[in-house]
């Protein structure tokens, strides 16, 4: 009798187990309530990057004088775009789902929650399913953070959720929070024309990444007529009477526009699950602590995704349920590599993209540990010339004995897709070498990935 593998949330992490389980031979049942791809994945991360696709195209017909063309104009439809977005959902959607069905997966459109250690209940609208369940896996997810000062409305006061994309497009967007998910709302509102004020609690912006890489994002923003406030943290949002909106800050500033957005983190959605029905531990902070297999306290039950309090990345998702598949079916027995956080690859979608992969330089220096770091600016490159997109630079840190590759960043176009070449090397345990005796095409911008490892 197959093993029976029960999944709550088709997110990147559920619906990557489900299908590589169900590939290795288990009765597999997912159970999701909202969107099987997963909420946070079809309804935050692909809207915005599709969102700043379209305001990248904006900014190169700008610049398209620069490339030889003229009178080339451009304008934003903001009813079309809505509907690229909806319809990129719909088709990512259906390939998962059709792949899921495929392979013999049962979908069930509901809530799930654990009734015991082995009992898991799909409360759908045909009712109260109750399956039995060898292996559980927990994929649920998180949802944005609300602080109490705040109170969204959908309107003017937004959550991330709330502007992919918002009712109209804002005159003047003020954006709470300068992580990842704020740099990318202010390089997005902003290619579209709208003035944008940037809320940076700290003395930069993303205040975990290069401080180098953060001063190039910085300088990008403020020739775009950005306003930061750094240092300040706001503690309170109030509606004007003419329908905009004051964000009051703790040092006495105060910011206005006519819409506000929130970006200030997530907290996962573990409550509902029944954790306390099946024995499985939830900590302070509300993630389910797990091993190194993403195993809770409960052996046969796991966790996968940002409900895990892992890096809350979708590729990190999708490995995690990979993993997760060959541990339920007993894989785990054979020779395999567990997963590295810390050699994850990350990118933010902000104009230039922002990339980075394994030890930072500023982390290296704070742990005292010699490094060799070497930088190419892609102004020295034949293709970022061509492409008319010389700003950015690629920079990659290695060991001064060994040559070996410890990690990277990149700033500029194709960032996402260049920083693989280094996440590769660091993966691996490569060399600067290998990097420098791969003969690359010419003219591209991976070339300057090969003279910043010489």
């Amino acid at each position: 009798m197959a093993l029976s593998f029960v999944i709550i949330g088709g997110g990147p992490g559920g619906h990557t187990a489900a299908s590589h389980a169900a590939k290795l031979g288990a009765d597999v049942t997912l159970i999701e309530r909202e969107i099987v791809g997963g909420a946070a994945n079809l309804w935050d991360c692909i809207p915005s990057k599709a969102m700043i696709a379209t305001g990248s195209a904006l900014n190169m017909i700008d610049k398209s004088e620069e490339m030889g063309l003229t009178d080339v104009k451009a304008h934003l439809d903001f009813d079309a775009l809505r509907q690229r977005i909806v319809s990129i959902e719909d088709r990512l959607e259906h390939s998962v789902t059709s792949l899921l069905q495929s392979q013999g997966v049962r979908v069930l459109r509901g809530t799930g929650r654990m009734v015991g250690p082995h009992e898991v209940v799909a409360d759908t609208a045909e009712g109260e399913i109750t399956v039995h369940a060898d292996a559980v896996l927990l994929a649920t997810g998180s949802r944005p953070r609300i602080p109490e000062w705040a109170a969204p409305d959908g309107d003017r006061v937004l959550t991330t959720r709330d502007a992919y994309p918002p009712k109209e497009l804002p005159e003047h967007l003020v954006v709470i929070g300068s992580g990842v998910t704020g740099v990318e709302f202010v390089s997005m509102f902003s290619s579209f024309g709208c003035d944008v004020t940037l809320i940076v609690s700290r003395q930069q912006v993303l205040p975990q990444k290069d401080p180098e890489v953060a001063a190039a994002l910085e300088t990008h923003f403020l020739d775009r007529g950005v306003r930061l406030y750094k240092g300040a943290r706001a503690e309170g949002i109030e509606r004007t009477d003419d329908g905009g909106v004051r964000i009051l800050c703790d040092d006495g500033r105060v910011a206005t526009g006519s819409h506000a957005l929130l970006a200030i983190g997530s907290i996962p959605n573990s409550e509902g699950l029944g954790c306390d029905a099946a024995g499985v531990e939830v900590n302070a902070w509300g993630y389910l602590d797990n091993n190194h297999h993403l195993q809770t306290n409960v052996p046969h039950i796991y966790v996968a995704g940002d409900l895990s309090g892992r890096l809350p990345l979708s590729s990190v998702a999708s490995m995690q349920g990979r993993k997760i598949a060959e541990h339920v079916m007993g894989l785990h027995t054979r020779e395999h590599r567990h997963l590295d956080y810390d050699k994850a690859a990350s990118a933010i979608f902000t104009e230039p993209e922002i990339a980075d992969v394994g030890l930072a330089e500023a982390d290296a220096f704070a742990e005292g540990r010699k490094i060799r770091v070497t930088k190419v600016p892609f102004s020295t490159t034949a293709k970022a010339l061509i492409n008319n997109a010389p700003r950015g630079f690629v920079k990659i840190v290695s060991d001064p004995a060994t040559g070996v590759v410890l990690g990277g960043s990149i700033v500029g176009r194709h960032a996402a897709e260049l920083i693989s070449v280094i996440a590769l090397a660091v993966t691996a345990g490569l060399n600067v070498e290998d990097i420098v005796d791969s003969l690359l095409v010419h003219p591209s911008l991976s070339e300057a990935l090969a003279e910043a490892a010489d």
